[in-house]
Formats: C-alpha cells, structure tokens, sequence
C-alpha cells in the first residue's frame, strides 16, 4: 500500500515497542518490522483501507462466528465472538468484531489497509479513533515476524497496549483442534500485572490466550 501523508512510516506486530506517557502525544514506534507504517496512525487515508478483513492471522469474514471457554477467576464459562457491519470511523468503513461473554456484548472496530494490515480502530461505547485525539492503532500485520512489536492504539491519558511477536511457527492444541505454524504475541500494558499470550492460526484467528489468571481457548469456528 502507499501511505499518502502523516500515515507513512514503521510497522511492527500485534503492539507497539513503547508505552505512551499520561497527557501528551506518543511518538511513532520505530520501523522493527512493520515497514512503511507510523504507528498509531494520526490521519488515515480512506484510499488506503479495502473493504472487508481477510489477513490470514485475524480473518473476520462476514457470517463466522468463533466460540471460547474461558477460564478465570469466576470459573469457567463460555464466550462467543461474532463478525458484524461496523460504522465509518475516523473516515475509514470497519468491520466490528462482537465479543459476548457473561451476558454482555464489547463491539470493535477493524479496517485493513491494501497491504494486508489490519487495524483497531476503535472500542464502542469507550474511545474511537478521530476523536478526542485517538488514533488507530495496529492489530495485527501482514507477514507477523519475530521480534515485531507495536502500539495496536492511542488514547490520551491510557497507557496503550504493546504487542511483540515471539514465535511464527508454534503448535497449538486446543478442544477446537490441533494448529501448526502458530503465530505468538506477548500483550503487555504497564496497567496490568505479568502479560498474556495470544495463539493466531492461520485462517482462523485467535486460537488461544493465556493470562494472569485467565485463559481462553477455542472451542469451534462456524459460517
């Protein structure tokens, strides 16, 4: 893809290789991986994104539905994670992604570049990028690499997420099934005790997540 204007510099992975500070504006993550991109992006270009999400790491075709048992500290249960038409966004058309668990729905915002980068652009009923100074942030790459790392968004005042690619060829057994080639990224925020590990297949997604306290594991992929 050609970045036109501010939206022209650095990739990494899943996050970002910097935290921001409290209050003012976070600098571009430096070039690790993610070539060509500034991440988070402070003006996206619409000629930029294409419709629909089909990076083969975080695929969100319309009509598939994944299912999760999740383990936590209130036992276990179930999650059901569901892909929907999502609004325009900082002058972006997304694709929402609608995560139901213990009787309540989050909404999130994707849009994927016309290289193949897939970003968050906003969480409903909390922050979207365009507004009071948010920016997009990268959720996942094209062609994940070792070492990758990113911001995946920039919200004033939030100490953002930082995702950094540790592994691209791990397998992975879940009750969904067995995985090869397996994708890992460590989620870390200053926020948070310890950090979490996210599993992406290969045209399914996200097959597992471990955390303090917390794992999440796919139990089947339906539509």
């Amino acid at each position: 893809m050609t970045m036109r204007g501010p939206m022209a510099m650095a990739f990494a992975t899943v996050v970002a290789v910097g935290l921001a500070g409290c209050g003012t504006a976070s600098a571009p993550s430096p070039p690790t991986g993610v070539d060509q991109l500034v991440i988070p992006t402070p003006s996206p270009d619409p000629d930029d994104f294409v419709a629909g999400v089909d990076n083969t790491w975080l695929p969100l075709p319309a009509g598939r539905t994944w299912t999760y048992e999740v383990v936590d500290a209130g036992g276990a249960h179930r999650m059901r994670v569901r892909v929907a038409d999502g609004p325009e966004v900082d002058g972006v058309a997304t694709t929402a992604r609608v995560t139901t668990e213990a009787g309540a729905d989050t909404t999130d915002w994707f849009a994927q570049d016309d290289e193949g980068n897939v970003w968050w652009f906003g969480r409903e009923g909390e922050w979207q990028a365009g507004t009071d100074g948010a920016r997009a942030g990268l959720a996942m790459p094209r062609s994940p690499r070792v070492g990758d790392g990113f911001r995946t968004a920039y919200q004033p005042g939030v100490v953002e997420d930082v995702a950094t690619v540790t592994a691209v060829d791990e397998s992975v057994t879940v009750p969904a099934g067995s995985y090869d080639g397996v994708v890992v990224a460590r989620v870390t925020s200053a926020l948070e005790s310890g950090a979490r590990d996210t599993y992406w297949a290969r045209g399914v997604g996200l097959v597992e997540e471990d955390g303090t306290g917390r794992t999440v594991r796919l139990t089947g992929v339906s539509g």
